[in-house]
């Protein structure tokens, strides 16, 4: 978006164009193509028709500005991935904790759409569950990759009682609530699946695995394992019977780069537009402080070489404010673009990718090297995934010819961050973590070096590699320039989740008040979610 800020006007429209989570969804009742039940159960349109929004909505693919507020400018900047260089809304807002409403709103407002996840979901449902049980599944897991990412955004959210009729309010329930449920639905998922893996009924509506059930089974593992990974600190009993759940499953997990869940749209990936169009993303310095100390090969493909350090790859500091020697915030966005640019699959003019990564076997063999680390039953050896999963994302990126060297370096760590516009943003590294396994240092460090990594291969979701910095504190990178918050986040601590939105707060009132109640504390940015337990990971 050229400006956000002359789209506030669109925020007298906001209801007509993303609908809270108690709206009616009649319309999607409706057949558009008219066709009788027999023809449309005929070829499974009925039911497969509403998948389309479902996999262009846990990610939105268009219009781009609604992307960028639903991920970019909170999750890929507090994670460390990314940074605006132009400090918007006079250089308050939600990347510097000066939470903008409007902004807030689009990772609750997308997903509860007329074509979010959850009423494309539940269409499904009230269509094949009885009649198309394998498709219904597929809907399960969906909808649970698209929600575990708004309840690790907020905390409590409308899940079990979605859409329930003659409710005076939608009700909310807690995250361990919702978790749980999660663990249910994979595991309803899974068994359904498991019983008919030929079947190609879905085949015509998948964006992701041409109908492939196996597929599918190996993804809704990886995202169980990826769940019960989650909540590992706050009850690793549950987490362990969730997590060799997975492990010992005989369709097994995610394994190579084939296997990656990466849906494939068809149109341009909304960070092309704004990387590139709308140069409103830059390179983050916490990434330019691991990847260029760790002289990781994947930086160059990751990024693209800046225009103020020539032949260099350069960051710059999340949460700046507006800096007090430019005169308005565009003179400062000119100064900051000249920093690098996303890499060649988000730039318009190169040849621009059309598809959304949201899990890949890289991130599996992490899961698998932790779970190893917590002694979970068929997770294998902690450094031998460790060193696949790393192997696994070089191959991912072309450029695994590199990977040896890089996972037998001994000496290499993140380095200090200068700003060669404005010194005041320097910062030293906040760690001097390497690459080589120690199979003698502490689960605490060799964790470091998982979560280090895994943090680099899950590039550019931003939203799970949040998450993953908030349960563990790894990778270690650099706060905010300025905090906005009012006391109340740390600065240090970091962001640990959006308030509620407004969308949500003027239209269902008493469920906002009842998820107060479940999150346990104060609605703002500092507080806690339910797996975000503080304090030493093992």
């Amino acid at each position: 978006m050229k400006n956000i800020i002359k789209k506030t006007i669109i925020t007298a429209f906001a209801s007509l164009v993303v609908l809270s989570c108690t709206d009616d969804f009649e319309a999607l009742n409706t057949d558009p193509n008219g066709l009788t039940d027999e023809q449309s159960e005929g070829d499974f349109f009925n039911v497969g028709g509403p998948f389309k929004p479902i996999f262009l909505n846990l990610y939105r693919y268009d219009p781009a500005w609604h992307t960028q507020l639903q991920h970019n400018l909170n999750a890929d900047t507090f994670c460390g991935y990314m940074a605006p260089p132009r400090p918007f809304v006079g250089g308050v807002n939600t990347t510097n904790y000066g939470f903008v409403d409007f902004w807030d709103q689009f990772p609750w407002d997308v997903p509860y759409s007329e074509t979010g996840v959850m009423k494309s979901a539940s269409l499904v449902q009230q269509r094949g569950e009885e009649k198309f049980p394998l498709i219904y599944a597929i809907a399960q897991i969906l909808r649970v990759e698209g929600m575990h990412r708004v309840t690790d955004v907020y905390g409590p959210i409308v899940y079990s009682k979605f859409g329930e009729i003659g409710a005076s309010f939608a009700e909310y329930d807690s995250q361990q609530e919702v978790y749980n449920q999660f663990f249910d639905e994979l595991d309803q998922a899974i068994t359904k699946l498991s019983t008919d893996l030929t079947n190609e009924q879905f085949k015509n509506f998948d964006l992701v695995y041409d109908g492939k059930y196996a597929q599918w089974v190996k993804f809704a593992n990886s995202l169980r394992l990826r769940l019960a990974i989650r909540i590992a600190k706050v009850d690793p009993a549950k987490a362990k019977i969730q997590g060799e759940k997975s492990l010992s499953h005989s369709v097994g997990l995610l394994a190579s780069n084939d296997d990656n869940f990466i849906i494939q749209g068809g149109a341009t990936h909304p960070l092309t537009v704004f990387n590139s169009s709308w140069d409103d993303v830059r390179m983050n310095a916490s990434m330019e402080s691991i990847l260029v100390g760790y002289d990781d090969a994947r930086g160059n493909v990751l990024f693209e070489e800046s225009k103020v350090t020539a032949g260099t790859l350069k960051g710059l500091r999340g949460g700046m404010p507006k800096l007090g020697n430019y005169s308005d915030e565009v003179a400062q966005k000119d100064d900051y673009i000249k920093f690098s640019r996303l890499g060649n699959s988000y730039i318009a003019d190169e040849s621009p990718t059309t598809s959304i990564q949201l899990m890949t076997a890289a991130e599996v063999y992490f899961l698998k090297a932790e779970a190893a680390l917590r002694g979970w039953a068929g997770a294998g050896d902690a450094q031998a995934n460790y060193e696949k999963g790393i192997t696994t994302s070089f191959t991912q990126h072309g450029v695994s010819g590199s990977a040896a060297a890089y996972i037998a370096d001994a000496t290499s760590t993140p380095i200090d961050y200068v700003d060669p516009i404005n010194t005041s943003n320097n910062i030293s590294a906040l760690s001097n973590i390497t690459i080589k396994w120690d199979g003698g240092a502490s689960n605490e460090e060799k964790l470091e070096r998982i979560i280090t990594q895994k943090w680099i291969a899950m590039f550019p979701d931003g939203q799970e590699a949040w998450s993953e910095f908030r349960r563990t504190g790894y990778p270690k990178i650099f706060p905010v320039v300025a905090n906005n918050s009012g006391g109340t986040i740390d600065t240090n601590i970091q962001v640990r989740r959006l308030p509620f939105p407004a969308s949500e707060r003027n239209s269902n009132p008493q469920g906002v008040e009842q998820a107060r109640t479940l999150l346990g504390d104060a609605d703002d940015g500092g507080t806690r979610l339910w797996w975000d337990v503080a304090g030493s990971n093992f």
